[in-house]
């Protein structure tokens, strides 16, 4: 943000909302980081400046990042002066939802059934399938953003899967396996947890997770498997860009609960503007998700790295980009 000296006029003009609600955002981030991991977070504060500002929402573009071509993002309140807002016609503002389909990489039939959803979803991989990297890589060729569902301790002792990151392991050991989860996941852009009810409530061994992504600029969206999960508060606190889950789709596996799951994450889009929901490659998920797909009017079906942003400059009070319709989706 760039600084002016004040002078002495006869008529001060008073700083726009949008400016006071920027300002008022940094210091309860920064304030925020420093409470949570002292000193060494305040590496991350770049990086959640640029998350946090107009271009910040392009900078993935040129980072070599997955590109959303059918989406029109322009940030309302803090690049254009009132007398040019007035001046513009009115743009429809589309509520955005995001969806996440997990646990990929098992089941080879499933996923690709998966992929051929439109490439707005997004794709989360296991990181141990054998199949895993080739099905990674073809989801990537048809578009669809790439996560690393990376393996996280439960409660009651609950199995996440081979290498999956404990509490009560060493920072080191962490590292090592969220490193070897990363690479065997080829493209990916983001992670989230599998399982991690226990994990995710832990702000200690959260910290040396959002170090090492922080370093990589990629996302960590929170699955919220623990309504005490701190995934959100630690990664924005290291500059690691992160909102949470609002939905999920198929707990109940039966093509109604799905729908009425699916009208949930429609209401809840219309009353914040973005909203994100997590499905499983069960036959009957992909289902109903492929006929919503085909039927969804009034809403934007955007990329999950998208929606974060969005959410996070929702809450934090500062104005969400405005979605226009740019071409149909896929």
């Amino acid at each position: 943000m760039a600084m002016f000296r004040l002078r002495p006029i006869r008529k001060q003009a008073k700083t726009p909302r949008s400016l006071r609600s920027v300002e008022a955002a940094f210091w309860f981030v920064l304030a925020l980081a420093v409470g949570i991991g002292g000193s060494s977070a305040l590496s991350g504060l770049p990086r959640l400046g640029e998350l946090l500002t107009p271009g910040g929402l392009f900078a993935a573009e040129a980072r070599g990042e997955p590109k959303t071509d059918f989406v029109t993002l322009t940030l309302s309140g803090l690049t254009q002066s009132p007398s040019a807002e007035k001046a513009q016609a009115p743009r429809p503002v589309l509520p955005a939802i995001a969806v996440v389909i997990d646990d990929m990489g098992a089941d080879a039939v499933n996923a690709r059934r998966a992929i051929a959803l439109p490439r707005a979803v997004a794709l989360s991989f296991l990181p141990y399938p054998e199949e895993t990297a080739m099905l990674a890589r073809e989801g990537a060729r048809a578009g669809h953003e790439i996560l690393v569902h990376v393996p996280m301790q439960a409660e009651d002792n609950e199995n996440p899967g081979p290498m999956a990151l404990r509490i009560d392991q060493p920072p080191q050991e962490m590292v090592r396996r969220l490193e070897w989860a990363l690479s065997r996941v080829p493209g990916f852009a983001g992670i989230n947890n599998h399982m991690g009810s226990r994990f995710t409530e832990d702000r200690a061994a959260l910290i040396p997770v959002v170090e090492a992504l922080y370093g990589r600029r990629v996302f960590f969206f929170d699955s919220r498997t623990s309504i005490a999960s701190q995934v959100v508060p630690v990664a924005r606190a290291f500059g690691v860009p992160s909102a949470a889950r609002d939905v999920f789709l198929d707990d109940v596996q039966k093509p109604d609960a799905i729908a009425a799951q699916l009208a949930l994450l429609q209401k809840e889009a219309r009353a914040g503007g973005v909203a994100i929901a997590i499905g499983h490659p069960h036959d009957v998920t992909l289902a109903v998700l492929a006929r919503w797909c085909a039927n969804l009017k009034g809403y934007e079906l955007v990329p999950v790295g998208i929606a974060i942003r969005l959410k996070t400059k929702r809450e934090m009070g500062i104005p969400v980009a405005m979605l226009t319709p740019n071409q149909p989706s896929p």
